[in-house]
């Protein structure tokens, strides 16, 4: 037996929370980028390596992220999700280093939240998406 198809919520419950979640989601990867881009400029002690080889690496998946963040696309906004793990292993691994342990759990913070919200964008997006284009 099939299962029964859900009805898709309402504009008025969708809108509000697909404008609030891609706001959040903004914030937050901004502010990822710039906790890694202070750590490693005023912080981190990279014994002798350069700083802006390290920062491009760490930043490289953002970047390539960023575009379709900024333009709110639900595609991009899941394609964070799947990226955002890394940051997410990295403060772990950072938070278990008593000398990096501010920044490890800050950035796991951020990178959950980051996570989180950017799933609800996609879900609530899709939504949005197929409610308006009459199904």
């Amino acid at each position: 037996m099939a299962k029964a198809k859900k009805p898709l919520p309402s504009l008025e419950w969708l809108q509000p929370r697909v404008q609030a979640s891609r706001i959040i989601s903004l914030v937050l990867f901004v502010a990822l980028a710039l906790l890694i881009a202070v750590w490693n400029l005023g912080f981190a002690d990279l014994h002798g390596a350069r700083t802006w080889v390290v920062m491009c690496i760490q930043l490289l998946p953002l970047l390539l992220l960023a575009p379709g963040m900024f333009l709110g696309h639900a595609r991009g906004h899941a394609w964070t999700c799947f990226v955002i793990n890394l940051y997410f292993i990295q403060g772990i691994l950072a938070a278990i280093d008593p000398s990096r342990a501010v920044f490890g759990v800050l950035e796991t913070i951020i990178s959950f939240s980051l996570f989180c919200s950017a799933l609800l964008y996609t879900r609530w997006k899709f939504q949005q998406d197929r409610k308006l284009s009459g199904e």
